[in-house]
């Protein structure tokens, strides 16, 4: 955690950024950067068009939020920012914070409190992973794959993209190793409970990757949230990992002949922070844009869009139907009481401590 001192200044911080926005002295312009696709669209409609209507300000919007922290590294060590808000993962969200690279945020102070008086901090609860996270929503990464292209058994399990005899052909996955090294363990036989100590060791990690050399032929892999779609929509895979939001639209407004596999869904949050080192003008428009985009209702209306849980306890009840096909979207969350209990829980400590480490090692393996 941050030194008090650091808290305060993160509350100076704050005070100064109303003052600014007292006396109009905020950017007009800010760029916001994201994952692209359904997910940015959803942003697009729940936040950013309303919000540009409501003060004037320009959005820019940038697709980079994969490669957020080596660029963000990138911008510090150059002394030049030129982000206003990021939309991160909760673990490289700890790891910007822990390298000072993020703003700290009192959730209190800087973000709005429910409809009902509950401030923001009791509101968001347990999602406040971070001092420097402001968490959007609940996602899951997991598999979709091609109702036409399985067989007559289609798969019911994540350890089915592990069998190539009763699935043959291409699956994809992302070149990382966050989700595929625990799926790699799970389907090794590793137990859900001891999957990030087995992380932790040289031994553990080996066999992830040894699991993984049993597929590594038959694997497309991939960087972004919208490829996976893209293979299975051209029939390039027979089954691939992506986040559930981006196989809602897939489904259900795509119509493609997909379906999804929830077994071993990996549980994961997304959220915002506000890089380091802005002007006290970029500064405050970042603060008042947050302010605005994770109020309750906001939250809420991103579910209408893509099939996301909100991260507000507040805007659950809110959550209906979507804005344009007019189904019910509590089934499609991952939070699903049915889609939740065969659910992964991401360790968001472990990646922010061991991703960079991980990363190479994987890296280098993907080389091989």
């Amino acid at each position: 955690m941050k030194s008090t001192k650091t808290i305060l200044t993160g509350a100076a911080l704050s005070l100064m950024a109303g003052s600014a926005f007292a006396d109009g002295h905020m950017a007009s312009e800010m760029t916001i950067v994201s994952w692209g696709g359904a997910y940015s669209k959803s942003q697009l409609n729940a936040y950013h068009n309303p919000y540009s209507e409501m003060t004037g300000v320009t959005i820019l919007n940038d697709d980079s939020s994969s490669t957020a922290v080596a660029k963000l590294r990138a911008m510090n060590e150059a002394g030049n920012i030129t982000w206003d808000v990021v939309d991160v993962e909760a673990a490289p969200a700890m790891q910007l914070c822990d390298e000072g690279l993020a703003m700290v945020i009192d959730p209190d102070t800087m973000l709005a409190a429910a409809p009902d008086g509950t401030p923001a901090s009791e509101d968001f609860g347990d999602m406040l992973v971070s001092e420097c996270f402001i968490p959007q929503i609940v996602y899951s990464t997991t598999f979709g794959y091609r109702t036409d292209l399985v067989g007559d058994t289609a798969p019911t399990s994540v350890c089915d993209v592990f069998d190539t005899a009763a699935y043959p052909g291409k699956r994809s996955l992302f070149s990382v190793p966050i989700n595929t090294m625990e799926w790699a363990l799970l389907c090794d036989g590793v137990a859900k409970s001891d999957i990030y100590d087995m992380l932790e060791t040289e031994e553990g990690q080996n066999q992830a990757l040894a699991k993984l050399d049993t597929i590594k032929d038959d694997v497309i892999w991939v960087s972004s949230g919208s490829d996976t779609p893209q293979l299975l929509a051209d029939g390039e895979v027979i089954m691939g990992a992506t986040y559930n939001g981006r196989l809602f639209s897939l489904i259900e407004e795509q119509k493609q002949p997909v379906a999804m596999i929830w077994d071993g869904q990996v549980m994961d949050l997304d959220g915002w922070i506000i890089p380091a080192g802005l002007s006290p003008e970029r500064q405050a428009r970042a603060l008042d844009y947050i302010m605005f985009a994770t109020d309750t209702q906001r939250l809420a209306d991103q579910a209408k869009w893509i099939s996301y849980g909100p991260a507000r306890a507040s805007s659950a009840p809110l959550v209906g139907k979507h804005a344009d096909l007019g189904i019910d979207m509590g089934p499609h969350m991952p939070t699903a009481p049915e889609n939740l209990s065969r659910a992964f829980l991401m360790n968001y400590d472990f990646w922010a401590d061991y991703r960079d480490d991980l990363d190479a090692k994987f890296q280098a393996w993907l080389a091989k």
